[in-house]
């Protein structure tokens, strides 16, 4: 047997699997039920408008990459909230062909209007699902991140650690928001969590054969390219991160570990440059603005944490942190490491750009309640401990419907 079709039949979709989709489906209807109730904004139509750019290539402004301007806080989101458009307007002019000339959706005002000479407003009155298409991009990475959290937090910590995490997950207000308008956070957390943990992967596989980093490095370079063209301040924030944590880990091999770190950053500047379509003005601008600039601040953290519809997990934080410092158990690399992350990224807060970094941190503390849950789950009192839990995942649950609009 092949070592493709090798992976293939190792997979499972077993009950921990399904219980998993299911969580990750109702984080996805959350998603389309407030959508179904959003409006167009501003914000909307200028990611619509230059996302639709990057991909089509319009005579735009000279010294200038769009109509927005030289992108700097993210070209990755535009890309996404474009692509969906272009592909539609593909779409449905190849249908015209087979339309009569009145049913036509876009009704050609000469002979060589090309997709790209459709306006965003056009768009609005032509397509009445643009709203979703450009919301879908967004949602679907962060059913990836949820994804990427459950596999975590299983691995690490089993089904009840992965349950919890992911529970806990799939209804915070705060990770809805940023999957229900075309931002960068949403893109750059994925980025972020993904590259950490694929650096620590990358550290076990040094304790092994060489031809298993091969693999894993080539991937640590895309997800940090997903984090640099997510945010490009998202880059070094999750290479020092995965660096830290990559020599805690990577005994006998630690004078390697930057090498790797450097190489698969080399790597993802390019994946930059390429999304930038090889357009050195408009990639250089990146550098020579503010985006990259970052400063510490506690008003996100007391934000969040102070927040109705964050309280269960709120609840479930507090109880992790003296549960860590209660059990001596739960003090190991798995629970410490993401504990530190989020310490790390919680304070952040951007000063060149808008941005939200602080919503990096919220994978993090979940794998973190998840682990010392899990550790709670394993001692005398675990029924005692699932009834807690069960409680606070519940209260989150109530908190988060609550919070949608039309459910009050």
């Amino acid at each position: 047997m092949t070592h493709q079709f090798g992976i293939l039949r190792r997979f499972r979709f077993n009950r921990p699997q399904r219980i998993a989709a299911g969580l990750l489906a109702i984080f996805l209807l959350q998603g389309l039920w407030v959508t179904s109730r959003q409006t167009l904004t501003d914000r909307d139509y200028q990611y619509a408008q230059c996302g639709r750019e990057t991909w089509e290539r319009p005579a735009l402004l000279t010294g200038y990459y769009t109509t927005c301007g030289n992108i700097r806080d993210g070209i990755l989101a535009y890309r996404l909230a474009g692509l969906p458009l272009t592909l539609n307007v593909l779409v449905e002019r190849g249908l015209d062909t087979f339309r009569k000339p009145e049913d036509r959706v876009f009704q050609k005002t000469s002979a060589t209007q090309s997709p790209s000479d459709v306006s965003t407003w056009e768009l609005r009155h032509q397509m009445t699902h643009i709203l979703l298409l450009l919301r879908l991009p967004f949602l679907l990475a962060g059913c990836t991140l949820g994804g990427c959290l459950w596999w975590v937090t299983r691995r690490l910590y089993g089904n009840l650690g992965g349950y919890t995490a992911l529970a806990l997950y799939c209804f915070s207000p705060a990770v809805l928001r940023a999957c229900l308008s075309p931002n960068t956070e949403v893109l750059a957390s994925l980025g972020v969590y993904g590259s950490v943990y694929t650096c620590i992967g990358v550290a076990h596989a040094m304790l092994g054969p060489r031809q298993r980093w091969r693999p894993r490095i080539v991937l640590l370079t895309v997800i940090l390219g997903v984090a640099a063209a997510a945010h490009i301040v998202a880059l070094p924030v999750a290479a020092l991160l995965g660096l830290a944590l990559m020599v805690w880990v990577a005994e006998g091999h630690r004078s390697q570990a930057l090498p790797v770190v450097v190489m698969a950053a080399v790597g993802a500047l390019l994946l930059v440059f390429a999304c930038y379509g090889f357009s050195p003005d408009a990639y250089s601008y990146v550098f020579r603005s503010a985006a990259g600039f970052l400063w510490f601040s506690l008003e996100p953290v007391k934000r969040f944490f102070s927040s109705m519809g964050n309280a269960g997990i709120t609840l479930a934080a507090g109880a992790a942190l003296m549960l860590y410092f209660g059990l001596r158990k739960s003090w190991y690399f798995g629970n410490t490491a993401p504990l530190l992350c989020a310490i790390v990224l919680f304070p952040l807060v951007m000063t060149g750009v808008p941005g939200s970094p602080w919503i990096w941190a919220i994978p993090f503390l979940l794998t973190f309640i998840g682990g010392v849950f899990a550790d709670a789950y394993e001692t005398p009192r675990e029924r005692l401990a699932l009834w807690a839990a069960g409680t606070i995942v519940a209260l989150q649950v109530v908190l988060c419907l609550l919070s949608l609009p039309g459910m009050v």
